[in-house]
Order: C-alpha cells, then sequence, then structure tokens
C-alpha cells in the first residue's frame, strides 16, 4: 500500500464553529493539531515567490532550543535561489505533496512525495515548484555542531520508499523506524527518521532522554503520552517536547500511525555558553 502524507492547505474556520480545540503548550510539551494551520497563522520568508510557511518549531529559550520546523508550501513557479540566509545550518527537507526541483551544487533532483533530503552544513542549494500542483515540505533547520578532528556529514538524496524500516527488537515489526542517517556515523548531530506503529502497537514504557523532539503526524492517529498527560492526536497534528518530557504511544488503528521524527544527537552536553 503507498505511503501517506498529510498536508495542512489552509483556509479559515466558519463563524458557526466552536472555538474547542486540542491546541496546547506547557512547560515540558506542545501540541499543535492541524486544525490550527490557517491561513492566518502562515509566514512569508525573504527570498522565496510564491511561498508561505507555518511555523511548527523554533528555538524557545528554557523550552527547546537546537532546531526550527516548517511546513513549506510553494505554488507552481514559486521556490527560492537563496533559501537559507543563515551561516553554519544543516538541514532536513521531506516532501509530503508534490514535486521539488532541488538543486545542489549544480545537480538537479526531483522529489516526489516521501522524498528526503540532508543538506550539510552551508551546503549550496536552490529549490522550485516547475510543476501544476502546490509543493508541501517539511525543511527541518539546525546549527551544526561541528567536532575537532571530524568532518561534516555528506549529502543524502533518497526517498522512504528506498530505505528499508528497521524493527524495533521483540515487536514482530509492529514498531518500526525508517532510518535515512546511519545511527553508527557520528558525524551527524541531527536525525530526522519515520516511526510506523502497527494498529494495536505500543511504545511499553515512558521514554525519558535528553533528546528534544519534534513529531509531525503523517497518517494515522493514537494516543500520546506527553508528561502526566494522555492526548489524541492524528495526521497532521504535530508535537514538540523539551528535553526528558516522559513519552509513550499507543496506536489505536484501524491504519498504521506514522509519525516524522527530529531528535539532537550525538554531541557532549555544553557546558559552557556557546559563541
Amino acid at each position: 500500500m503507498p505511503a501517506k502524507y498529510f498536508a495542512p492547505t489552509g483556509g479559515h474556520p466558519g463563524q458557526d464553529q466552536l472555538l474547542t480545540d486540542r491546541a496546547v503548550f506547557t512547560e515540558s510539551y506542545a501540541v499543535i493539531p492541524r486544525g490550527t494551520m490557517r491561513d492566518i497563522v502562515t509566514s512569508s520568508l525573504p527570498f522565496w515567490d510564491k511561498t508561505r510557511l507555518w511555523v511548527l518549531a523554533r528555538p524557545l529559550s528554557g523550552f527547546a532550543e537546537t532546531f526550527s520546523q516548517y511546513i513549506m508550501e510553494v505554488a507552481p513557479g514559486g521556490g527560492s535561489d537563496r533559501p537559507e540566509t543563515e551561516a553554519g545550518v544543516e538541514a532536513v527537507l521531506f516532501v509530503v505533496a508534490g514535486a521539488a526541483a532541488l538543486t545542489v551544487d549544480g545537480t538537479t533532483h526531483v522529489m516526489t512525495p516521501g522524498g528526503y533530503a540532508y543538506l550539510p552544513p552551508d551546503a549550496v542549494w536552490t529549490l522550485h515548484n516547475k510543476g501544476q500542483n502546490t509543493l508541501s515540505f517539511h525543511w527541518i533547520r539546525k546549527a551544526y555542531v561541528p567536532v575537532d578532528g571530524m568532518d561534516a556529514p555528506d549529502l543524502i538524496i533518497t526517498n522512504e520508499q528506498e530505505v528499508a524500516p528497521t524493527e524495533m527488537p521483540g515487536t514482530d515489526g509492529k514498531w518500526a523506524t525508517t532510518r535515512f542517517a546511519a545511527p553508527d556515523d557520528l558525524r551527524h548531530d541531527m536525525h530526522v527518521n519515520i516511526v510506523t506503529f502497527a494498529p494495536g502497537a505500543v511504545i511499553p514504557f515512558l521514554e525519558t532522554h535528553v533528546m528534544e523532539h519534534g513529531l509531525y503526524v503523517l497518517e494515522g492517529k493514537a494516543v500520546y503520552r506527553l508528561n502526566t498527560d494522555w492526548v489524541e492526536v492524528e495526521a497532521g497534528d504535530f508535537m514538540w517536547l523539551r528535553a526528558f518530557c516522559p513519552q509513550a504511544c499507543y496506536a489505536g488503528g484501524p491504519g498504521n500511525f506514522r509519525y516524522l521524527l527530529y531528535k539532537d544527537v550525538n554531541r557532549h552536553m555544553r557546558l559552557s555558553p556557546g559563541p
């Protein structure tokens, strides 16, 4: 069965709609439901034509500080010849609708839904929508943390369909992770994976660790444990977790529950103020 990827389309609710929604921001986590991604909360960026975006995450002092995440929406003919304006930034792009013409160091790659690109820090790239349909993709940005004596990671351009998921031990394949970067490649200081749960599968303990997380639900629904709360989430929702926030999951079915997962990895905990 082909993979499914939810992409917001904006719009605006009518005056007859109730205010009640599932959006919440706490000291340890946030839930941004898909129903909040309306026209009125979009943003724009310099040097991007025919483009708007929803900002899902940005560094916030005292909360999650390592990354930003956008859902980019590019109309036909839109795009950018100067997408990144900050030095030392690495990025992951993940396409959920339409087709992107991504050019890196002079070579153009066409990315369709499920397309994944890791762009090393200071990569020279452009991106355009040369098709007839709206392009929607996630853009996750992080200031790369270099290590003396270790090179930066290489460019990765692939598609989810080309990467075999890794089954979690003892789960009979009901819980699996699609990893686009090798976990033992310590050049990487962030991972962006896809986690898949079959109906009824669970995270059977409260994960509590130093990683910050961004979880965008690509498909399905579940109840997710965030700190002391169980929350219902569905395709199009975003969960944002600060370090050490306990988490667990129960996939409700009837289909797979899948999310795009960001986490910071493979670096010492900084003990002094950075530059």
